[in-house]
């Protein structure tokens, strides 16, 4: 096993899409760990000098590369030696650091849940200052929010008939899933559709409620150290992103329809449940409907998401066998 760094650079970051062509900044083998480095913000989200709050230079040096602009910006891509098609990659989120003392949060008018309905005169960016060591944020009106950092976008390459997508939608190779629950200590299960893999991930957030309602987060750099394993196909399949931390199981569906996205959801946890336990597919539904909870992950990206979480525990006690 190695453990890689992988710095934000104009060489190793791009901006706003997934894609089969995209070359590998870096390659790795399975079991390997990587720390990799992101940044959030253009030219006018930034803090003035004189705030209290520092931009990075590397994060200037980023913008002022004049590199084709799309969506967020994300630090990769990471191929995987022996990944192919079919195969899972399990990417362990073993720690997830801040890496500025502010962040941002934006409003747009046209975007969000509640598009029209906060004209341009409304239109705000609140900079936002991070004490990195309480990891707490302070907001422009006085309150204080813990942090629990995570990346909205993590994902691999689309399946190359698919071409480019963007990141700002999630869909089957994960991309902008925003589901707070994949912080430090979590594993996240990606299917592997081009050879290689290609794992990149932005879009820091500092803390974010269900439903990222106003379209952002607390937006903030943040670095990740990621462990990549292979599960080889014919071990294992899946067709959708999951995930796992010490006491549950998360699944999660994206659709333009909630309905839709929580059909989805649904449907992969009741998956994920007979994986685990011996009961029939009507009695994991049960058990979905009696302990499961499912939540609107996010809202404003246009593919919307919902995620079902059910604790590990519960299914313990469940029978083995057929």
């Amino acid at each position: 096993m190695t453990h890689h760094h992988l710095a934000a650079t104009p060489q190793t970051v791009h901006w706003g899409r997934f894609w089969s062509e995209l070359p590998p900044v870096m390659t790795v083998a399975p079991g390997d760990r990587v720390t990799i480095q992101t940044f959030s913000g253009r030219e006018e989200l930034l803090p003035a000098e004189g705030s209290g709050m520092t931009v990075a230079p590397e994060l200037r040096e980023i913008l002022a590369a004049g590199l084709p602009r799309v969506a967020h910006l994300l630090t990769g891509p990471v191929a995987i030696e022996g990944a192919m098609p079919g195969d899972v990659l399990k990417v362990e989120i073993e720690r997830v650091e801040l890496g500025a003392d502010w962040g941002f949060n934006l409003v747009r008018p046209a975007s969000g849940t509640l598009p029209g309905e906060f004209p341009v005169s409304q239109s705000a960016v609140s900079l936002i200052p991070i004490d990195r060591e309480a990891k707490t944020c302070r907001l422009p009106w006085g309150a204080t929010l813990p942090l629990a950092p995570f990346f909205g976008v993590m994902g691999v390459a689309p399946a190359p008939e698919w071409g480019e997508i963007t990141s700002i939608q999630p869909r089957q190779h994960g991309g902008n899933m925003d589901l707070k629950l994949l912080t430090e200590g979590a594993t996240l299960y990606l299917p592997v559709q081009t050879e290689g893999a290609l794992f990149s991930c932005g879009d820091g957030h500092g803390c974010q409620g269900d439903g990222e309602v106003c379209i952002t987060a607390l937006e903030t750099a943040l670095t990740g150290t990621f462990r990549f394993d292979l599960l080889k196909a014919g071990d294992t399949a899946i067709d959708h992103p999951r995930a796992e931390t010490k006491d549950e199981l998360i699944s999660m569906g994206f659709h333009a329809s909630l309905d839709t996205a929580l059909q989805i959801a649904l449907r992969q946890m009741i998956a994920m449940i007979r994986e685990r336990v011996g009961i029939t597919e009507t009695e994991a539904y049960q058990l979905c409907s009696l302990a499961a909870d499912f939540a609107v992950t996010q809202s404003v990206n246009q593919e919307k998401g919902v995620h079902g979480r059910l604790r590990k525990s519960i299914l313990e006690t469940g029978r083995a066998g057929g």
